[in-house]
């Protein structure tokens, strides 16, 4: 485990006081966790985790702080930074940051009050939500969707038959909500999309084996297929018709702070390797008296301190109350930077730990895959790229 406190620790200790707090706290809380359920099964990681508190979002009408004190957002990113910098799997932590910053804050800001209170089973870990979007064909461009939802009945009061396929859903083998996105209109609008919330026990709702992964492998994944699924009107969130701008909505969410699940492993691989550095003999002298390892090192440093930064920065935007449609570019910038980073922050590890790193019990062992993935999460980042520059007012296509 990395001890309290590491000169790496110090170093990037740059944010508000009472964050980094917050991710001490939880760090702590998770510890003993982490050791305790390696090689236990998803749910009761889940669980276990959500004991902590980690899914449990501040009331919106919660405003009242104590100068200085971190909102609710930021509060959420240093618990999920804490539970990853305690050694947790990173496929239970990247569920968890998933399921709060691209399902919880989002569903509370759409859904009336009642509807969202009875979703409280979500924040102790007793439901699991996934959310269904990506389909075989393409995900990116969700008009192109085939899952259709088609009305059943004639008056507006009746419900909907569902058909169609998802693939590519974060916990779906064990999910027991799905929020589903499909086709209500024809028409290429953005007015084409509906979203429903229903659980995933419903009637003709067929799920598929886990995927075997080999990035993230502690989170399952799998695909969910809907054969005349009836939902009643009331599994529609929001008006017919508004499911884009509700997928605006959770996709600016998940690109603005998704990564978060990586500062934990990011700052623990610095960490480990830093340390293995200043001690390890090297031509006769330490590995870290080497100009070239020092600026590894201080690269590696660099790409956290920027993915802290900008990862609390949007946080703090959010917690401002800043309108999501106002926040996608630099949410998009924000994924794009932090995952690339990621990938950079591993890479230069990778090099310094040389054969260790590809050795499972070593002390060094690097985990590529993952970090790689990351750069596809909530859109590839060659996508996001076309949009961001799109808002530039380029005429770029996709």
């Amino acid at each position: 485990m990395t001890p309290p406190h590491t000169p790496v620790d110090r170093l990037l200790r740059t944010g508000p006081v009472p964050a980094e707090a917050v991710v001490d706290e939880f760090r702590e809380l998770a510890l003993p966790l982490a050791e305790q359920l390696t090689g236990k099964g998803f749910r009761d990681q889940w669980e276990a985790l959500a004991g902590l508190g980690v899914l449990r979002l501040d009331p919106p009408e919660h405003t009242a702080r104590e100068e200085g004190a971190p909102g609710p957002v930021t509060r959420s990113l240093a618990m999920i930074e804490g539970i990853g910098l305690a050694g947790v799997d990173p496929g239970v932590v990247y569920a968890l940051a998933s399921q709060v910053f691209g399902m919880q804050y989002p569903l509370r800001a759409v859904l009336p009050r009642d509807a969202w209170h009875s979703l409280a089973p979500l924040t102790d870990g007793r439901v699991l939500l996934c959310h269904a979007l990506t389909e075989r064909k393409g995900g990116s461009d969700p008009l192109s969707m085939d899952t259709r939802a088609r009305r059943d009945g004639n008056g507006d009061g009746d419900g909907y038959v569902l058909d169609g396929a998802k693939t590519f859903i974060t916990a779906a083998p064990v999910a027991d909500l799905a929020l589903v996105f499909a086709r209500t209109d024809e028409n290429r609008s953005p007015f084409a999309l509906s979203a429903f919330l229903f659980p995933v026990d419903t009637p003709g709702v067929t799920r598929a084996d886990a995927f075997a992964k080999t990035a993230l492998p502690g989170v399952p994944m799998g695909e969910l297929a809907f054969t005349g699924v009836r939902l009643s009107a009331d599994r529609r969130i929001g008006a017919e018709g508004s499911g884009l701008a509700i997928l605006a909505s959770t996709t600016t969410w998940e690109r603005a702070l998704l990564l978060g699940y990586a500062l934990g492993p990011m700052r623990r691989t610095l960490a480990r390797v830093t340390e293995w550095a200043a001690g390890r003999e090297h031509f006769g002298r330490r590995m870290g008296a080497s100009h070239q390892v020092a600026a590894r090192l201080s690269d590696m440093a660099l790409a956290l301190h920027r993915s802290r930064t900008l990862l609390y920065g949007m946080a703090a935007r959010l917690d401002a109350g800043t309108p999501t449609r106002r926040l996608s570019a630099e949410a998009a910038l924000t994924k794009i930077s932090v995952s690339e980073d990621y990938v950079r922050l591993t890479g230069h590890a990778t090099a310094l730990s040389g054969v260790r790193a590809f050795i499972a019990d070593s002390e060094l062992p690097a985990d590529l895959h993952s970090p790689m993935a990351a750069l596809t999460y909530a859109g590839p980042n060659d996508l996001l790229r076309v949009g961001v520059a799109r808002e530039f007012g380029l005429p770029v296509e996709n």
